[in-house]
This record gives structure tokens, sequence and C-alpha cells, in this order.
């Protein structure tokens, strides 16, 4: 793998990151930006997306550009690690068995549920008056 870059897609809610893993010094860089610039002042989920390179142990092997779209901020960095731990499974298919069992691969299913007619929300009703 000289040089060239490997792409995945990562999904969750309603976020779409297209992940390019190239070789590099570890940075992660989403929309242009840095990822510390693009989510602000939080380390928890700052962790969350370096969480498939610290478990392959390859933070300091790839950089990582996203193009990221859809949903708020926490959600598209949810969808950028599972489209870093896909790239890393397209580069090393010995890193499969440890992504799965940190369940890294597999795309989180929950989405915001429709509203129902009738209803304020999804599940909410109108005040009820029995008088």
């Amino acid at each position: 793998m000289a040089d060239k870059e490997i792409m995945a897609t990562g999904r969750r809610k309603t976020s779409i990151a297209v992940v390019k893993l190239v070789k590099g010094k570890g940075r992660i860089f989403v929309n242009g930006k840095k990822l510390r610039d693009y989510i602000g002042n939080r380390p928890a989920i700052e962790m969350l997306v370096y969480r498939p390179l610290v478990l392959t142990d390859n933070q300091e092997k790839y950089d990582v550009r996203v193009k990221a779209v859809g949903g708020g901020v926490v959600a598209q960095c949810g969808a950028i690690r599972h489209g870093i731990s896909r790239a890393l499974v397209k580069a090393n298919e010995e890193y499969k068995n440890v992504l799965r069992l940190e369940g890294l691969l597999t795309r989180d299913p929950r989405v915001k549920e429709r509203k129902k007619y009738g209803r304020k929300r999804a599940r909410k009703r109108f005040q009820f008056s029995k008088r």
C-alpha cells in the first residue's frame, strides 16, 4: 500500500461521512478543518472518533480526511468513527475482529421516529381533560 488512499463511508442517524485514509501522522481533517476546531472543546467526542485508530494502534500511521454532511456534530462524529473503522478493515483484514468486538463496524440503526398525525410528536399526546 504505497501512498494510496483508502475510502469508506460511515453513517449515523441522518449523517454521512466519506472517509479517506492516507499514510500520515495521525491528523484528522473534517470538511477542511482540524477535528478539534470542527467539534469545539469536546474531548469525549474526540476520543469517540479516535477509538478505532487507538484500538488498532494506528494513531500515528494514517491521516484521515473526511467529508461529513447531514445531522448534528455528534452524529457526524459517530459516522466518522464508523467510516474510519470500515476503512481500517479495508487496509488490513486482521483489524476486523478487534473492531467487531468493540461494535465499531455495526451501523447504529437508531434514527428519529416519524411524527404521527393527531399527535404533537412521535408519541407525545395532547393534554387529556376528563371534565
